[in-house]
């Protein structure tokens, strides 16, 4: 005799449920202040814990991380974009791709241990700059992988088109190519923001403990004990990425919306 199946409603709920219940544990600790032992529940409740742990350093650890994570992305998509249109074109283009895969060879932590020596002498070791510049080996890298396989000979053609019509540079990426090309950047945008935006090992590696983005300090409050700030740290974490779910989900649906 065949087991039956769950019905598709009754698994999409269980799928959900799985999915949400960490986010669910970390929002009771965030506002939790006691829990006595056989308790079956929570006996005491910090409801300002919020307000606090946002008054504090957590505010200043998350605009840091927000103007990191977009100073990377930004400097990594606008590179690769153009990087990549130079490797697509080049004729040793597998080479180029071999070197841009590299550091991505070994962990960012095994890598910013190589780097954090040269950030030393060159004076970057514990500032934000230098972290930028360490995380942006890696963005940088992403984006010219992203963008190598992106410029197809016909797009390129679309540029070359706008410079035999007697276009300049910059107006064959931004009529040829960019309308063609910002959904892409927008994607690698997202990724690369979060590439940084979670980024640990690396920041703590090369800034010394003293750049303290939102990733450092969840680990600084459960190195701590505390558990309450850190579901807090935890929960403003994984903001920006359902965020961007959520807005990609919306784009999508635009954008097949216009294609209709």
């Amino acid at each position: 005799m065949t087991a039956r199946r769950l019905p598709a409603g009754l698994f999409a709920a269980l799928v959900v449920a799985a999915c949400a219940a960490p986010f669910a544990v970390l929002a009771l600790l965030s506002v939790a202040d006691g829990w006595t032992f056989s308790a079956p529940w929570l006996t005491a409740w910090r409801l300002g814990r919020w307000r606090e742990a946002l008054a504090g350093d957590l505010a200043s650890s998350t605009a840091l991380s927000v103007a990191l994570s977009l100073a990377v992305a930004l400097a990594s998509t606008a590179g690769g974009l153009a990087t990549g249109r130079a490797v697509a074109r080049c004729r040793h283009r597998r080479a180029w791709l071999w070197m841009a895969y590299l550091p991505f060879a070994s962990s960012p932590v095994v890598l910013s241990v190589g780097l954090v020596v040269w950030w030393i002498r060159a004076g970057w070791a514990g500032t934000l700059g230098g972290v930028a510049l360490a995380q942006l080996v890696f963005g940088y890298a992403y984006g010219v992988v992203f963008f190598a396989s992106f410029w197809t000979p016909r797009l390129l053609a679309y540029g070359d088109l706008v410079r035999t019509l007697g276009g300049s540079a910059v107006q064959a990426l931004r009529l040829g190519a960019w309308p063609v090309a910002r959904s892409a950047a927008a994607l690698c945008l997202a990724q690369t923001f979060l590439l940084s935006w979670f980024q640990y090992g690396l920041t703590l590696v090369v800034g010394q403990g003293r750049v303290s983005t939102l990733p450092v300090r969840v680990f600084a409050y459960v190195g701590e004990a505390d558990a309450g700030l850190a579901a807090v740290a935890s929960l403003v974490l994984v903001g920006p990425p359902l965020a961007m779910l959520w807005l990609n989900r919306r784009l999508l649906r635009v954008g097949m919306g216009d294609g209709g």
